[in-house]
């Protein structure tokens, strides 16, 4: 690994683990900012509702402005991955700044949908500039390191959000991403970029409708797990959601240069690999949400006992990720995500029947280690499938999957919940589309290996990149 690439993987694991971070923490906040902001429950749950339709309606649309060789207009500078993720991580930085000094809950709430519109402008660019830095064959290494780096801020988010918020009290949680925000900003901005692509223009109208068709599908499933389920009001919502999904369909099998290029979209095993994703994270996140009910209203323990039970999740995630790509390597991206798939829905099996400490611990562990094989390799298989000059687009499609499965696992798991009261019929449920995933995960390739030069050519430009690097430091120091 040269110096470049070290720098770039710096980068996204920094991008990756600063989003990660604030999400966990957040909601260890949110009882204490309700009480100290005098807001009402609605309120606080559009700090988290807010945040996520933002983030999910605009990730696509980022990737592909980092994908462009020039800017959204025709005389400005192209922005790159780099520059997109250097303004997503500054303005994260700042908006954490604003909600620390917030006066009332609208304040947090507005500046919670900007710190979404900068989440999906740092996001794509993490997994954009790994994919511009790294060789097909040399991709599974920092992935691995970015999920397990994701992991660990799983794991210590709820812990050190709930020692600031005893503390120096909640405001202090969104201090923790404002020093290294610009930070890795700025040595984003210092790294070499690749060189310009054929020119193509930003497909704005289908970029309006994608946002729109997404945001009504978050806001909907938002709206099946809050108290009392959906209203009425939520039937315009999903009428608005399929009109422009319809009208996106049309657009871009029409457009010259559209929002989502052919090579990615119209790949069998992205949208695989997509799929799976939607299904592991749907499972994994509608799993935590039953257990969090059964862990402490049916067996009566709290948080930090709670928490303590649910670790090994954590643990084994950051070590299955390290594992990963020696999988993909000797097994292939589809033994190893049928497998992990298969894992994944054993854990939420043995959680359904789980009560004791070391049943609910060996579940959870199980539960980790499928969803961090998952997540390593599943990503591994979208980013390296997607050409360089569309690994924006590929990113985005990636995290849009880790938005929308959360919401639809909750969403799904709130309504059969709700049907008799217990637990097991959702989880039953969530293990079925664990199984489907895995079912799914047989169009992925079997052991993937280089194309005939395609390593090759990268590494010579990463060499170049590189040198670049060099003489623009040494002419520097003349």
């Amino acid at each position: 690994m040269n110096r470049v690439q070290a720098l770039t993987l710096a980068s996204s694991v920094a991008g990756a683990v600063v989003v990660a971070l604030d999400g966990t923490v957040l909601t260890v906040a949110q009882p204490a900012l309700r009480r100290d902001l005098d807001a009402s429950y609605a309120q606080v749950q559009w700090t988290s509702t807010g945040y996520l339709v933002a983030v999910a309606s605009l990730l696509v649309f980022a990737g592909r402005l980092g994908d462009l060789p020039r800017g959204p207009t025709r005389r400005s500078a192209p922005l790159g991955h780099r520059r997109m993720f250097a303004a997503g991580m500054l303005g994260f930085g700042a908006t954490s700044a604003g909600i620390a000094v917030a006066p009332g809950i609208s304040w947090v709430i507005a500046l919670r949908v900007a710190q979404g519109v900068c989440g999906a402008m740092l996001q794509p660019a993490t997994l954009g500039m790994l994919r511009s830095a790294f060789p097909p064959d040399r991709l599974g290494m920092p992935l691995a390191v970015r999920t397990s780096a994701i992991g660990v801020a799983a794991a210590a988010g709820p812990v050190l959000g709930g020692a600031l918020v005893a503390g120096p009290g909640w405001r202090a949680v969104f201090l923790l991403n404002v020093v290294p925000a610009p930070v890795f900003a700025l040595l984003a901005l210092a790294l070499p970029g690749r060189g310009p692509d054929p020119a193509v223009r930003l497909d704005l109208p289908g970029a309006l409708l994608l946002a729109l068709a997404l945001g009504c599908a978050v806001r909907a499933l938002v709206a099946v797990a809050e108290p009392g389920g959906a209203g009425a009001d939520t039937v315009p919502v999903v009428l608005v959601g399929a009109a422009a999904a319809v009208l996106l369909v049309r657009h871009e099998r029409r457009a010259a240069d559209p929002l989502l290029p052919p090579d990615v979209i119209g790949s069998a095993v992205v949208g695989s690999a997509v799929a799976v994703l939607v299904a592991a994270s749907a499972t994994l996140s509608g799993t935590l949400f039953v257990l969090t009910y059964v862990l402490q209203d049916t067996l009566g323990l709290d948080p930090f006992q709670s928490a303590l039970r649910s670790l090994p999740l954590a643990v084994l995630m950051v070590l299955a990720a390290p594992l990963a790509p020696v999988l993909l390597r000797r097994l292939g991206a589809r033994r190893t995500t049928v497998a992990a798939m298969a894992a994944l829905a054993l854990g939420v099996l043995l959680l359904a029947r789980a009560s004791g400490t070391v049943a609910l611990c060996g579940g959870f562990a199980v539960l980790g280690a499928g969803f961090g094989t998952v997540l390593v390799a599943a990503t591994h298989v979208v980013v390296r499938e997607s050409a360089v000059a569309s690994a924006g687009v590929a990113g985005g499609l990636q995290q849009t999957a880790m938005n929308i499965g959360p919401a639809l696992g909750v969403a799904a798991a709130t309504a059969l919940r709700g049907s008799d009261g217990g637990p097991g019929l959702p989880l039953a449920v969530l293990a079925s589309v664990a199984t489907a995933g895995a079912l799914t995960a047989r169009a992925l390739p079997g052991r993937v290996h280089a194309r005939p030069g395609e390593a090759e050519r990268e590494r010579e430009r990463g060499g170049e990149e590189e040198e670049e690097e060099e003489a623009r430091a040494g002419a520097g120091a003349v």
